[in-house]
């Protein structure tokens, strides 16, 4: 225990160690100032991410909405949209559907300039236009790394995680009672 203990004299010796190692470190202080002053006035350029392409040179990605899940692939062509075996306005015969699907494109300005083929499962029609929406924006950012700003700017490489609220035992839905009944 009492190797412990420090006296006051070692407490001195401490401080005064350190007042000639302050009186040393001025010195390089300003060295590090000069190589900070130079580093600033180069700049260097962000590292940009890497275009990630399979065999064929397309980009893939996975896009999720609900309970959607939509594989995404696309390549540079003439703008064609091809969801599970159909053209888009077969599969998404509503025109905001395919609005929604078009957004990542109009964001970024690249309409017809590549060709889409999705495959999507489960979930109803509106989930599975926007689970492809998120493929599509996630596939174009490994195609184009300097779209990645853009489209996160827009929200579209975030998954949606809203989802439908299971029902509670007790209630008629989710959260409504059953109608009251006085008798």
């Amino acid at each position: 225990m009492a190797d412990h203990r420090q006296s006051l004299s070692d407490l001195a010796d401490l401080a005064a160690a350190g007042a000639a190692n302050a009186g040393a470190a001025t010195p390089s202080v300003e060295v590090t100032e000069a190589v900070v002053e130079k580093k600033a006035d180069v700049v260097e350029p962000a590292p940009l991410r890497e275009q990630i392409l399979d065999a064929q040179g397309r980009a893939y990605a996975t896009g999720r909405r609900k309970d959607a899940v939509a594989r995404v692939w696309i390549k540079p062509g003439s703008g064609k949209i091809v969801v599970n075996g159909r053209d888009q306005e077969v599969y998404f015969a509503r025109p905001t559907l395919r609005l929604v699907i078009n957004q990542p494109f109009d964001v970024t300005e690249r309409r017809g300039q590549y060709d889409v083929v999705a495959t999507v499962t489960g979930g109803g029609l509106s989930g599975q236009a926007g689970a492809v929406k998120h493929g599509i924006s996630q596939a174009l950012t490994r195609y184009e790394p300097t779209l990645r700003s853009t489209v996160k700017a827009a929200g579209f490489l975030t998954r949606d995680s809203r989802a439908v609220e299971r029902k509670k035992y007790g209630r008629a839905k989710a959260r409504r009672s059953f109608q009251f009944s006085k008798r």
